[in-house]
């Protein structure tokens, strides 16, 4: 276990409430996207442009992640939680497939800003041997609030508005979030002078965020159609009913959920590169898996691809904060999510364009070739266990 300090447990409740939060609102539309998409009658030419309008809602939260480096972090993460819930409460009410776009291209925005924000606030405030298992420990509550709705849809199933109408119990939590988060000793330990992106736009940082940032594209074009499809494919393909995608989300959950910690606990012993490359490429022959086969193939496909994307996450949460200085660590969170934005695009718009002839399955899996290269571009980075964080 970690040892914490009240501070620290406190950062820890607080944050970890934000990600929860952002865990649940932002994981209703993909559990729920089959219903949608009957009720919308949409295809997978209008849900893959769907997810590409959501992509772009990333864009937003770099301008916002600037300031959460200028002003502070807990006031961004507050406004963050407030600003999704709003959103998603809204898109109970949408009465068409562009209408749910737009509103969930600003809750994109939110919930990408508050994850970075809070990740950069746990890698700066975790003890320095333990930053890999802090960071699982937010992933991993992340994780809980996707529980949540994974519990929650098989119920009420095919009442998909419900689920976007209980996001507004975020409103009268962000105020406390606002007022009880405390504010990072990390950052308010760093003079801050000039612009975040002018400093990441020098070296050495402009390497090591162009490197991450293609890394992060690369893998994108097989994960964002993956994930943002699997339950269309489940449904539409295999034939499978609400409840057995909500079984294999479960299973997948729980194998999930112990992989952070393994991944927290193997990126503190081991180091960040060598496990974020053997992570990556395992994740992506995993995911391509779980569409090159049947339903027995697809089930231990999506297992696979949980628990190695899991693990991987505290490596890589850990290792990006490391990479950059305190001065600019949430705005180069949000712009390698940028960078994985743009990927995501480019996957949904191949994935639609030839699912017509290849298929759905057989579209995704195409991405698998992209994901091992961009986990190759890893070996230009430098091993940051244990270093301090630069300023």
């Amino acid at each position: 276990m970690i040892q914490l300090e009240r501070r620290q447990r406190v950062t820890l409740i607080w944050a970890g409430l934000a990600v929860v939060l952002s865990g649940f609102e932002g994981s209703i539309l993909i559990l729920a996207l089959p219903a949608i998409a009957r009720d919308f009658h949409a295809g997978t030419t209008a849900l893959s442009g769907l997810g590409s309008v959501l992509a772009l809602g990333t864009l937003g939260a770099l301008p916002l992640a600037t300031l959460a480096d200028r002003f502070g972090r807990r006031r961004l993460i507050a406004i963050g939680v407030a600003g999704f819930s709003l959103v998603n409460f809204g898109s109970a009410f949408v009465p068409s497939l562009a209408d749910m776009a737009f509103l969930k291209l600003f809750a994109v925005c939110f919930e990408v800003l508050v994850v970075g924000v809070a990740t950069a606030l746990i890698v700066e405030e975790a003890p320095s041997a333990r930053r890999g298992q802090a960071v699982s420990i937010l992933a991993l509550l992340s994780g809980l609030g996707t529980g949540i709705t994974v519990i929650a849809y098989p119920i009420i199933a095919p009442h998909w508005r419900w689920l976007f109408l209980a996001c507004g119990i975020g409103l009268p939590l962000s105020p406390l979030i606002w007022w009880l988060l405390p504010e990072g000793k990390t950052w308010q330990g760093v003079r801050v002078t000039g612009s975040a992106l002018r400093l990441l736009m020098q070296s050495p940082w402009r390497r090591r965020i162009l490197i991450l940032a293609a890394m992060f594209a690369l893998l994108a074009v097989l994960l964002e159609p993956a994930g943002l499809l699997y339950t269309v494919y489940a449904s539409a393909v295999l034939r499978w009913s609400a409840t057995e995608i909500s079984i294999l989300i479960v299973v997948s959950g729980i194998v999930g959920a112990a992989s952070y910690l393994a991944g927290g606990y193997l990126t503190d012993r081991y180091g960040r590169r060598g496990p974020a490359i053997a992570l990556t490429v395992a994740t992506a022959a995993a995911t391509s898996l779980s569409f090159a086969t049947a339903a027995v193939g697809f089930f231990v496909g999506n297992v696979l691809w949980s628990g190695f994307a899991s693990a991987a996450t505290p490596v890589f949460g850990a290792w990006s904060g490391e990479l950059f200085p305190t001065r600019a660590r949430a705005t180069a969170e949000a712009a390698i999510a940028l960078a994985g934005a743009a990927g995501s695009i480019a996957g949904l718009q191949a994935v639609g364009y030839l699912a017509g002839s290849a298929g759905l399955g057989g579209a995704i899996e195409l991405g698998g070739v992209a994901a091992v290269a961009g986990a190759l571009l890893l070996f230009l980075l430098p091993e940051t266990k244990q270093q301090p964080l630069p300023e």
